[in-house]
């Protein structure tokens, strides 16, 4: 349970994006500087971190052993992931895109056969291609049910053109962060903590938020004094608290696919934590019947995703000794 309740933590930290990103919508901000900003400002923050904690030379070893796999796949979970989230805040409502978000849930299932998780076995451990956790998959089916349910009085009010510019960038950004968390995770082992990851995928991906830096200043001119210091509590709240609640979470259940699934399925609570940051910070109407009928199945999927990724590993692990007794 304890990768589950970090998950659920994170969720509420990363809430915070759809809620700010949508808040310096509305006042007026680009889209360019809520996505390249949060990033530049992470460094600072998770650069003292990491010094503090003694482990900065041990990172630096690492990026300088396999630099193309750092600045790749740190391009596609950070670059690939939030330039599209913060491109889809300018196109619709936050509650649209915290909803679309959770195709992660699935998203992050469907790309199993990927990757290689660690089984037990009469001959001890062996590593397999993963495979889809199809009893996962159908909990995480509840989940989507739940958003579309809470989503669908507002959708109908949208036009297709808004539809799918909020929709769209995010099933982009919900494939992009977990191959890429991932991926870091297979380069990275065991040789590096949450932190370590993090920031060396920041500054791996720097390049990038750089350069749409230079085509914000070129297009849109500067950021104002506001999302300035908007951008800046993203990076607090979601780029570093919440980034290294998720990867520590992740790192807990690495080599298990299903439960890994459970932990990045807690991400479905963001919904949850964007319509109560809606309503106090940006005075949003309270959700409707059917609104809070969506929240009651992504609640119960969510147990239930849970219940069956934790009992199945048991029941496997019983099956194992069974055979080789």
């Amino acid at each position: 349970m304890r990768p589950i309740v970090i998950g659920i933590i994170a969720a509420f930290f990363f809430a915070f994006t759809f809620v700010l990103n949508r808040s310096m919508e509305l006042s007026g901000g680009s889209w360019i500087w809520s996505a390249s900003l949060r990033y530049i400002f992470m460094i600072p923050f998770l650069f003292l971190i990491v010094v503090c904690r003694g482990n900065l030379k041990q990172l630096l070893i690492e990026m300088k052993r396999n630099p193309q796999s750092w600045f790749l796949w740190s391009f596609v979970g950070f670059g690939l992931f939030y330039a599209p989230i913060s491109f889809a805040a300018a196109s619709g409502p936050g509650w649209l895109i915290a909803g679309t978000w959770q195709v992660t849930i699935i998203s992050g299932s469907l790309l199993a056969p990927l990757f290689f998780e660690t089984k037990q076995t009469p001959n001890g451990l062996i590593k397999v291609r993963g495979r889809i956790p199809f009893i996962g998959l159908s909990m995480s089916l509840i989940i989507l049910l739940g958003v579309a349910v809470m989503q669908l009085e507002q959708a109908s009010q949208l036009s297709t053109k808004m539809l799918l510019l909020g929709i769209l960038p995010v099933i982009l950004a919900s494939f992009a962060y977990p191959l890429g968390n991932r991926k870091m995770m297979e380069v990275c082992g065991d040789r590096l903590d949450a932190y370590q990851r993090v920031l060396g995928m920041t500054i791996a991906s720097l390049p990038f938020w750089l350069l749409l830096s230079l085509f914000g200043v070129i297009t849109v001119g500067p950021p104002s004094t506001g999302q300035t210091i908007q951008s800046l509590l993203v990076a607090l709240f979601s780029g570093v608290i919440a980034t290294v609640l998720f990867f520590k979470a992740t790192d807990l259940v690495r080599g298990d696919m299903q439960r890994l699934g459970a932990v990045e399925a807690t991400q479905s609570f963001e919904v949850l934590f964007a319509v109560a940051g809606e309503l106090i910070i940006l005075s949003a109407p309270v959700p409707s019947y059917v609104s809070w009928m969506g929240i009651i199945l992504v609640i119960a999927g969510m147990v239930l995703h849970s219940y069956v990724s934790n009992r199945e590993k048991p029941l496997k692990m019983a099956a194992v000794r069974y055979k080789s007794s």
